[in-house]
């Protein structure tokens, strides 16, 4: 069963301007990508991170949290990522943190939380979403 420990979905979903979409695919009919371009479409500024690409649906492309612009404040990371690499992702979330203090939502997409994952983002006060789609999401609250 999901679980959240977090803002309420309508909040967070309601004041994000800036999603960082980790795994984000060139590929269209990856999920990752089929999202990202969804979000985008609904207004939000996506910023994709993936170390295989420089540049997806129009915008650059990072290899890390931790190289976006300091100048570009996250409001919410979106993992998709396998599960054993969803701590390492937090990991990278809470790197950025040191450099800009900016504080996003920790995001995880359908069945890529880990418990380490979710005790690290806690641990660094971060809001934790887990095991929820932020498309399913946003169409439960605005569509």
């Amino acid at each position: 069963m999901p679980d959240v420990q977090s803002p309420d979905f309508r909040t967070i979903l309601d004041t994000a301007d800036t999603i960082a979409v980790v795994g984000c695919s060139t590929t269209p009919t990856r999920t990752s990508h089929k999202i990202a371009r969804y979000l985008q479409a609904r207004g939000y500024r996506v910023v994709p991170v993936n170390p295989n690409y420089d540049a997806v649906l129009g915008e650059p492309c990072y290899p890390d949290l931790p190289s976006i612009p300091a100048g570009v404040e996250l409001d919410v990371v979106d993992i998709f990522r396998r599960p054993e690499h969803t701590a390492d992702m937090v990991r990278s979330a809470i790197a950025r943190i040191e450099q800009t203090g900016e504080q996003p939502v920790i995001w995880t997409q359908l069945g890529v939380s880990s418990p380490e994952a979710k005790e690290l983002a806690e641990e660094a006060g971060l809001p934790y979403v887990r095991n929820r789609c932020i498309k399913i999401e946003y169409d439960r609250l605005f569509a």
